[in-house]
Protein backbone atom coordinates (compact mmCIF):
# COMPACT_ATOMS: atom_id res chain seq x y z
CA UNK A 1 0.00 0.00 0.00
CA UNK A 2 1.07 3.56 -0.65
CA UNK A 3 -0.01 6.60 1.34
CA UNK A 4 0.49 10.29 0.61
CA UNK A 5 -0.35 13.72 1.99
CA UNK A 6 -2.00 16.13 -0.43
CA UNK A 7 -2.53 19.86 -0.19
CA UNK A 8 -6.19 20.71 -0.61
CA UNK A 9 -6.48 24.48 -0.53
CA UNK A 10 -5.57 25.64 2.97
CA UNK A 11 -5.70 22.10 4.39
CA UNK A 12 -3.93 18.78 3.87
CA UNK A 13 -5.28 15.24 3.74
CA UNK A 14 -3.72 11.81 4.13
CA UNK A 15 -4.73 9.60 1.22
CA UNK A 16 -4.43 6.01 0.07
CA UNK A 17 -2.97 5.77 -3.41
CA UNK A 18 -4.80 3.58 -5.94
CA UNK A 19 -3.05 4.02 -9.28
CA UNK A 20 -3.78 7.60 -10.31
CA UNK A 21 -6.52 8.03 -7.71
CA UNK A 22 -6.10 9.24 -4.12
CA UNK A 23 -8.69 8.26 -1.51
CA UNK A 24 -8.98 10.39 1.62
CA UNK A 25 -8.50 8.52 4.92
CA UNK A 26 -9.95 11.09 7.32
CA UNK A 27 -6.58 12.24 8.69
CA UNK A 28 -4.75 15.50 8.07
CA UNK A 29 -1.45 13.89 7.08
CA UNK A 30 0.29 10.53 7.10
CA UNK A 31 1.87 11.34 10.47
CA UNK A 32 -1.57 11.76 12.07
CA UNK A 33 -2.75 8.59 10.36
CA UNK A 34 0.15 6.61 11.84
CA UNK A 35 -0.36 8.06 15.31
CA UNK A 36 -4.12 7.56 15.51
CA UNK A 37 -5.08 4.94 12.96
CA UNK A 38 -2.39 3.10 11.06
CA UNK A 39 -2.19 1.37 7.70
CA UNK A 40 -5.06 -0.98 8.55
CA UNK A 41 -7.39 2.01 8.91
CA UNK A 42 -6.09 3.52 5.68
CA UNK A 43 -6.71 0.26 3.83
CA UNK A 44 -10.47 0.42 4.42
CA UNK A 45 -11.01 4.20 4.27
CA UNK A 46 -13.48 5.38 1.63
CA UNK A 47 -13.37 9.16 1.63
CA UNK A 48 -13.32 11.74 -1.13
CA UNK A 49 -11.30 10.90 -4.21
CA UNK A 50 -8.76 13.01 -6.08
CA UNK A 51 -6.83 12.75 -9.33
CA UNK A 52 -3.17 12.20 -8.46
CA UNK A 53 -2.00 13.43 -11.84
CA UNK A 54 -3.03 16.98 -10.90
CA UNK A 55 -2.67 16.75 -7.11
CA UNK A 56 -0.24 18.81 -5.08
CA UNK A 57 1.93 16.73 -2.77
CA UNK A 58 2.88 17.97 0.68
CA UNK A 59 5.78 16.32 2.55
CA UNK A 60 4.42 12.84 3.26
CA UNK A 61 4.69 13.56 7.01
CA UNK A 62 4.26 17.31 7.26
CA UNK A 63 5.81 17.90 10.69
CA UNK A 64 7.65 14.87 12.03
CA UNK A 65 8.47 15.01 15.72
CA UNK A 66 12.00 13.92 14.86
CA UNK A 67 14.02 13.82 11.65
CA UNK A 68 17.21 11.87 12.33
CA UNK A 69 19.72 11.53 9.51
CA UNK A 70 22.58 9.09 9.04
CA UNK A 71 25.71 10.42 7.40
CA UNK A 72 28.35 8.37 5.56
CA UNK A 73 26.25 5.22 5.44
CA UNK A 74 26.81 3.92 1.89
CA UNK A 75 30.08 2.11 1.33
CA UNK A 76 30.76 3.80 -2.01
CA UNK A 77 30.11 7.29 -0.59
CA UNK A 78 32.36 6.66 2.42
CA UNK A 79 35.16 5.62 0.07
CA UNK A 80 34.68 8.61 -2.28
CA UNK A 81 34.93 10.94 0.72
CA UNK A 82 38.21 9.25 1.77
CA UNK A 83 36.97 7.83 5.08
CA UNK A 84 37.02 4.45 6.81
CA UNK A 85 33.87 2.37 7.29
CA UNK A 86 32.29 3.47 10.60
CA UNK A 87 31.81 1.31 13.67
CA UNK A 88 28.66 3.23 14.63
CA UNK A 89 26.21 5.40 12.67
CA UNK A 90 27.00 9.09 12.28
CA UNK A 91 23.83 10.97 13.21
CA UNK A 92 22.56 14.52 12.84
CA UNK A 93 19.12 16.14 12.82
CA UNK A 94 16.88 18.19 10.60
CA UNK A 95 13.85 20.27 11.54
CA UNK A 96 10.41 20.19 9.87
CA UNK A 97 10.91 23.64 8.33
CA UNK A 98 13.46 22.04 5.98
CA UNK A 99 10.88 19.76 4.34
CA UNK A 100 9.15 20.42 1.01
CA UNK A 101 6.84 18.31 -1.13
CA UNK A 102 7.63 16.04 -4.05
CA UNK A 103 7.16 18.76 -6.69
CA UNK A 104 7.99 21.86 -4.65
CA UNK A 105 10.90 24.20 -5.35
CA UNK A 106 14.19 23.80 -3.50
CA UNK A 107 15.21 27.16 -2.08
CA UNK A 108 18.85 28.13 -2.69
CA UNK A 109 19.77 30.55 0.10
CA UNK A 110 21.79 33.63 -0.83
CA UNK A 111 24.28 32.80 1.94
CA UNK A 112 25.51 29.56 0.31
CA UNK A 113 27.32 28.98 -2.99
CA UNK A 114 27.93 25.24 -2.51
CA UNK A 115 24.53 23.55 -2.46
CA UNK A 116 24.84 19.81 -3.07
CA UNK A 117 22.48 16.89 -3.73
CA UNK A 118 22.18 13.78 -1.56
CA UNK A 119 19.51 11.31 -2.68
CA UNK A 120 18.32 9.08 0.16
CA UNK A 121 15.90 6.37 1.25
CA UNK A 122 13.83 7.61 4.20
CA UNK A 123 12.33 5.37 6.89
CA UNK A 124 9.03 6.34 8.51
CA UNK A 125 8.37 4.90 11.97
CA UNK A 126 4.92 3.38 12.53
CA UNK A 127 4.85 2.44 16.22
CA UNK A 128 6.37 3.75 19.45
CA UNK A 129 9.68 1.98 20.01
CA UNK A 130 12.51 2.23 22.56
CA UNK A 131 15.65 0.12 22.92
CA UNK A 132 14.45 -2.21 20.19
CA UNK A 133 16.45 -5.22 19.02
CA UNK A 134 16.77 -5.37 15.25
CA UNK A 135 13.74 -7.59 14.57
CA UNK A 136 11.44 -5.48 16.73
CA UNK A 137 12.89 -2.38 15.09
CA UNK A 138 12.09 -3.83 11.67
CA UNK A 139 8.49 -4.45 12.73
CA UNK A 140 8.21 -0.80 13.84
CA UNK A 141 8.83 0.51 10.31
CA UNK A 142 5.61 1.76 8.72
CA UNK A 143 7.24 2.23 5.35
CA UNK A 144 9.67 4.10 3.18
CA UNK A 145 9.80 7.36 1.24
CA UNK A 146 12.29 9.23 -0.93
CA UNK A 147 14.24 12.19 0.45
CA UNK A 148 16.99 14.45 -0.84
CA UNK A 149 19.25 15.75 1.91
CA UNK A 150 20.20 18.91 0.02
CA UNK A 151 23.29 20.21 1.81
CA UNK A 152 24.98 23.59 2.01
CA UNK A 153 28.57 22.33 2.00
CA UNK A 154 30.20 25.66 2.80
CA UNK A 155 28.15 25.82 6.01
CA UNK A 156 28.43 22.09 6.77
CA UNK A 157 32.22 22.24 6.94
CA UNK A 158 32.55 25.45 8.92
CA UNK A 159 32.89 23.23 12.00
CA UNK A 160 33.03 19.52 12.82
CA UNK A 161 29.26 19.57 13.50
CA UNK A 162 27.11 19.21 10.38
CA UNK A 163 23.73 20.56 11.49
CA UNK A 164 24.30 24.08 10.15
CA UNK A 165 24.69 22.73 6.60
CA UNK A 166 21.79 20.31 6.74
CA UNK A 167 18.56 21.97 7.82
CA UNK A 168 18.09 25.13 5.77
CA UNK A 169 14.46 26.00 5.29
CA UNK A 170 12.59 24.64 2.26
CA UNK A 171 15.60 22.63 1.13
CA UNK A 172 14.65 18.95 1.62
CA UNK A 173 12.10 17.28 -0.66
CA UNK A 174 10.36 14.32 1.03
CA UNK A 175 7.79 11.96 -0.48
CA UNK A 176 6.03 11.49 -2.79
CA UNK A 177 4.46 8.62 -0.84
CA UNK A 178 5.00 6.31 2.08
CA UNK A 179 5.31 2.82 0.59
CA UNK A 180 4.76 -0.03 3.04
CA UNK A 181 7.73 -2.42 3.34
CA UNK A 182 6.22 -5.02 1.00
CA UNK A 183 6.31 -2.43 -1.82
CA UNK A 184 10.12 -2.05 -1.69
CA UNK A 185 11.94 -4.54 -3.96
CA UNK A 186 14.90 -6.38 -2.43
CA UNK A 187 17.06 -5.13 -5.33
CA UNK A 188 15.78 -1.54 -5.23
CA UNK A 189 18.13 1.17 -6.45
CA UNK A 190 18.33 4.83 -5.55
CA UNK A 191 18.88 7.18 -8.50
CA UNK A 192 19.51 10.93 -8.57
CA UNK A 193 19.49 12.99 -11.76
CA UNK A 194 20.45 16.61 -12.38
CA UNK A 195 18.74 18.08 -15.44
CA UNK A 196 18.28 14.52 -16.71
CA UNK A 197 21.92 13.54 -16.17
CA UNK A 198 22.33 10.57 -13.82
CA UNK A 199 24.64 11.55 -10.95
CA UNK A 200 23.86 8.80 -8.41
CA UNK A 201 22.81 5.15 -8.82
CA UNK A 202 23.30 2.62 -6.05
CA UNK A 203 21.45 -0.43 -4.73
CA UNK A 204 20.07 0.37 -1.29
CA UNK A 205 21.65 -2.84 0.04
CA UNK A 206 24.99 -0.99 -0.11
CA UNK A 207 24.02 0.62 3.21
CA UNK A 208 26.45 -0.06 6.05
CA UNK A 209 23.63 0.24 8.61
CA UNK A 210 20.29 -0.76 7.11
CA UNK A 211 16.86 0.61 8.07
CA UNK A 212 16.24 -1.83 10.93
CA UNK A 213 19.73 -1.33 12.34
CA UNK A 214 19.22 2.45 12.33
CA UNK A 215 15.82 2.23 14.02
CA UNK A 216 17.37 -0.07 16.65
CA UNK A 217 20.33 2.24 17.25
CA UNK A 218 18.36 5.50 17.36
CA UNK A 219 15.69 3.97 19.61
CA UNK A 220 18.40 3.14 22.12
CA UNK A 221 19.07 6.87 22.44
CA UNK A 222 15.54 8.27 22.23
CA UNK A 223 12.00 6.92 22.00
CA UNK A 224 10.83 6.89 18.39
CA UNK A 225 7.20 7.79 17.79
CA UNK A 226 4.84 7.16 14.87
CA UNK A 227 5.65 9.59 12.07
CA UNK A 228 9.28 10.07 13.06
CA UNK A 229 11.67 9.95 10.11
CA UNK A 230 15.14 8.48 9.68
CA UNK A 231 17.06 9.41 6.52
CA UNK A 232 19.44 6.55 5.84
CA UNK A 233 22.28 8.38 4.08
CA UNK A 234 23.40 9.06 0.52
CA UNK A 235 25.44 6.96 -1.90
CA UNK A 236 28.42 8.03 -3.97
CA UNK A 237 28.07 10.63 -6.69
CA UNK A 238 27.56 13.81 -4.68
CA UNK A 239 28.71 17.01 -6.31
CA UNK A 240 31.14 18.01 -3.56
CA UNK A 241 33.29 14.89 -4.11
CA UNK A 242 33.69 15.45 -7.86
CA UNK A 243 36.74 16.95 -9.56
CA UNK A 244 35.95 19.69 -10.19
CA UNK A 245 33.18 19.97 -7.61
CA UNK A 246 29.65 20.61 -8.88
CA UNK A 247 26.78 22.32 -7.08
CA UNK A 248 23.13 23.11 -7.64
CA UNK A 249 22.26 26.35 -9.35
CA UNK A 250 18.96 28.16 -9.90
CA UNK A 251 16.83 26.68 -12.66
CA UNK A 252 18.23 23.16 -12.44
CA UNK A 253 15.90 20.21 -11.89
CA UNK A 254 16.80 17.61 -9.28
CA UNK A 255 15.09 14.23 -9.65
CA UNK A 256 15.38 11.60 -6.92
CA UNK A 257 13.76 8.16 -7.10
CA UNK A 258 13.77 4.77 -5.44
CA UNK A 259 12.38 1.66 -7.10
CA UNK A 260 9.00 0.67 -5.67
CA UNK A 261 8.33 4.09 -4.11
CA UNK A 262 8.37 6.83 -6.72
CA UNK A 263 10.25 10.01 -7.50
CA UNK A 264 10.75 13.58 -6.41
CA UNK A 265 11.11 16.25 -9.11
CA UNK A 266 12.21 19.61 -7.72
CA UNK A 267 13.45 22.77 -9.40
CA UNK A 268 16.10 24.79 -7.58
CA UNK A 269 15.23 28.48 -7.23
CA UNK A 270 17.09 31.41 -5.74
CA UNK A 271 15.57 32.36 -2.40
CA UNK A 272 14.72 36.01 -1.98
CA UNK A 273 16.35 37.40 1.14
CA UNK A 274 13.60 38.43 3.58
Amino acid sequence: MKLATLRLGDATAAVRVEGTTAVETGFADVGALLRDGGPSVAATADGARHDLTTAEFAPVVTRPGKIICAGLNYRNHILEMGRDLPEHPTLFAKYPEALVGARDAIQLPPESTRVDWEGELAVVVGTRVRRAPVERARAAIAGYAVLNDVTMRDYQYRTLQWLQGKTWEASTPFGPVLATPDELPSDAELVTELDGEEVQRTPIDDLVFDAAALVSYVSTIVTLQPGDVIATGTPGGVGHAREPARYLSAGQTLTTRVDGIGELVNVAVAETRS
